[in-house]
């Protein structure tokens, strides 16, 4: 099969679909990867190595998705992509279609083959493709929030770790999933006392038993949202529903009981984010303030650190992508139910509920 990498022209996404060493791997497999010229520069790998490990470099985007039957990428196609997609064309990426109406209508539109790394689901109902972007974003939100505390940036100016004789900070994590229980992690590792809420009592259960006593749960209602929103000094949204909207968990009615320079990271930004107030930003433009609350919600946040996000996502999607180029589409799919559960719009049909829910059943589903 012949597999394309285009370089991400998404806001400062720096990110690239594939590592050589992914390459390396399609490759020694019988198969032709085209990359586009200065696709891996943002995550630390030059044109060079990847024409090593026998990969051919092409000029501009167009000629990648033009001459490839599989497209391998990081973040979802935008508009300037979609007349690029081709019929038939399996693009392997982040999709997040439950969070934009005009990304699913392009893609139905195209008649593409569109797998989404947010919905592969195994058999112990976890998310593979979707878990070490989580791991990343969930530490991230806590380094991007103890940065927009600082009273320079708007914020409260309060120090997450606290020194001898102050207080540390207060950080509330509201999810206890893979976002959530990194964020905990660093946010402990600082000294801030975290509190995580979650509606599912065995994951409360297990970050009572793995993490520090100054990190404690609670269940998760909008009583004890609201009880706690008075008194921490940063937010994090790790709530995830799997390829559906996120709930609003916090309203905008709500921000008015927070004290001013608190600090909002939604890192469900993705699937339209757990506050109401929440609008996708970049790296560029960050933050937005409304009354008096800073809200961060970057909607590629691994992209700040492409090389470790890279790495860490080659090293699971790789196994797929093999599938996909040796066995094609429909027999990967068939024999891998992980993979099936990833298709998500398939030559201009939605085939995920979640999907057409999010949407109200707009689109027809096969």
């Amino acid at each position: 099969m012949i597999v394309g990498v285009p370089k991400e022209i998404k806001n400062n996404e720096s990110r690239v679909g594939m590592t050589p060493a992914g390459v390396f791997e399609l490759v020694r497999s019988g198969h032709t990867v085209y990359v586009q010229s200065e696709a891996g520069e943002g995550s630390g790998f030059s044109n060079e190595d990847y024409q090593n490990v026998g990969a051919v470099i092409l000029d501009t985007i167009g000629q990648v998705y033009a001459m490839s039957k599989m497209i391998v990428k990081v973040k979802e196609p935008i508009e300037e992509e979609y007349n690029l997609v081709q019929e038939g064309q399996i693009i392997f990426t982040y999709f997040h279609f439950a969070s934009s109406e005009p990304l699913t209508r392009a893609m139905i539109k195209s008649k593409a083959i569109c797998i989404a790394y947010e919905t592969v689901e195994d058999n112990e109902g976890t998310l593979p493709l979707l878990t070490p972007m989580s791991e990343v974003a969930g530490r991230m939100a806590i380094q991007q929030g103890a940065k927009y505390l600082e009273k320079p940036v708007k914020g409260k100016g309060v120090l997450l770790g606290g020194v001898p004789g102050v207080a540390p900070g207060k950080v509330l994590v509201l999810g206890a999933g893979v976002v959530g229980i990194q964020a905990a992690k660093m946010a402990a590792g600082l000294g801030a006392h975290v509190t995580i809420l979650d509606i599912d009592m065995k994951r409360l259960r297990y970050v009572n038993d793995v993490m520090p006593p100054h990190v404690v749960t609670e269940f998760s209602n909008e009583f004890n949202i609201r009880k706690h929103i008075k008194t921490h000094d940063l937010i994090v949204g790790g709530v995830l529903l799997k390829g559906a909207k996120a709930p609003n968990l916090i309203t905008k009615d709500m921000l008015k009981d927070m004290h001013p320079g608190t600090v909002i990271v939604d890192v469900a930004v993705d699937q339209g984010g757990c506050v109401e107030t929440t609008r996708p930003t970049t790296h560029e433009d960050p933050v937005y303030i409304i009354d008096d609350v800073v809200h961060y919600t970057v909607a590629n946040m691994p992209g700040a650190v492409p090389y470790t996000s890279t790495m860490a996502l080659t090293n699971v999607t790789l196994p797929y992508v093999l599938s996909l180029a040796n066995k094609g589409w429909e027999e990967a799919c068939s024999v891998n139910n992980a993979l099936k559960k990833g298709l998500n719009v398939v030559k201009g049909e939605v085939v995920y509920k979640e999907i057409l829910e999010a949407f109200e059943s707009e689109f027809s589903m096969v």
